[in-house]
């Protein structure tokens, strides 16, 4: 969150909840004016869609079909509370779909799912069809900040369930012959 680099077009750094996502809807609509082929990817996490902020700016976002991907990133807990607790609607992806902006459920535990969802939206955003909203749906190790208690996260084995995102990519990156063993032991 409190990483920025302008060069490398990285515009985190913003510690109000929330306050990313009209910032992300700002930055795409400059690069539309500038005419660019530039996607703006606004991350934010489940507890920062109850701002009133997200639905203003996805009620813009969709009328200006700005070149924008909104991605909650939806571990089950905002803070130390869980979604359950906080709102009626627990599938986050579909509070996009009001605004018309397409918008879908996707395993963040899986980078090929990840891979083919984003690809999915930035095509879409550069071709002028306007934004997309994707629930990123992850697991918490651990909590949100050192106040937390250490088991905030229910008793869940990702691992026995083959969803460790690194050992997939190392998977998929032998299956595919992007790299062998000897690679990944140098």
């Amino acid at each position: 969150m409190h990483m920025f680099d302008k060069e490398k077009h990285f515009y985190g750094g913003h510690g109000i909840v929330g306050g990313q996502i009209p910032l992300g809807a700002g930055i795409a609509f400059a690069e539309q004016y500038k005419g660019t082929q530039f996607v703006n990817m606004a991350y934010m996490g489940d507890g920062a869609v109850r701002q009133g902020a997200l639905t203003e700016t996805f009620n813009m976002a969709a009328l200006w079909k700005l070149p924008v991907i909104f991605i909650c990133e939806n571990n089950g807990y905002a803070m130390g509370t869980s979604v359950e607790r906080t709102t009626i609607q627990t599938d986050i992806y579909k509070l996009g779909l009001p605004y018309g902006i397409p918008s879908s459920a996707v395993d963040g535990m899986d980078p090929a799912a990840v891979h083919v969802a984003m690809d999915e939206a930035i095509q879409r955003a550069r071709a002028g069809e306007g934004p997309t909203f994707l629930e990123m749906r992850t697991y918490r190790y651990k909590g949100h900040s050192m106040s937390d208690l250490k088991n905030t996260a229910p008793k869940k084995s990702w691992k026995l369930q083959g969803k460790r995102p690194i050992e997939l990519t190392n998977m998929l990156s032998k299956k595919k012959g992007y790299a062998d063993e000897k690679w990944f032991e140098e």
